[in-house]
């Protein structure tokens, strides 16, 4: 006779483990990423948002990656002040503020790991649409189910964001 209790603990552990190597394979994938490149997956994505193109604005970015104005500020501070990034008034609105990569933010992007995201991105785009739509409401539910209902969270996997707030 099988222990439906049992069962069901197993089931637990099998989904908590689950949980737990998404979360190392994060923190791991922070490590490694600033171990190469000295900078947070966060700051990392940024810069690969401005190389996908010439000058942005950091809104667009901001919306781009959704995460809110004050992290994006304080990316772009944090960069800028690394030298990765420079900042160009608007020519015809000088309220208006262009992005770019310098030469130094380019060399760094160069040698800089692919990292989760983009594996992820690679292996989820290849799925059924099906199966994707099955993954994001699986996973909303298990965030929902621990008590995170924030609308607001950004879509990068960075742990060093939570200790740094980047």
């Amino acid at each position: 006779m099988i222990d439906a209790g049992a069962e069901l603990e197993d089931r637990t552990k099998l989904a908590l483990t689950a949980m737990r190597k998404i979360l190392r394979t994060t923190e791991q994938n922070g490590k490694h990423v600033m171990r190469e490149t000295g900078l947070t997956p966060s700051q990392l994505i940024f810069m690969q948002m401005l190389d996908d193109e010439r000058e942005q604005t950091a809104g667009h970015i901001a919306a781009r990656m959704g995460i809110t104005q004050a992290t994006t500020t304080s990316l772009l501070q944090k960069l800028e002040g690394l030298g990765m990034i420079q900042r160009r008034k608007g020519e015809s609105d000088r309220r208006q503020v262009w992005l770019s990569l310098t030469d130094a933010g380019r060399k760094v992007l160069a040698i800089s790991p692919d990292g989760v995201h983009a594996r992820f991105h690679e292996q989820f785009t290849a799925l059924e649409d099906w199966e994707q739509a099955m993954l994001i409401a699986a996973l909303e539910r298990v965030a929902a189910m621990l008590g995170n209902h924030d609308k607001e969270v950004a879509a990068v996997l960075d742990s060093t964001a939570v200790l740094s707030s980047d």
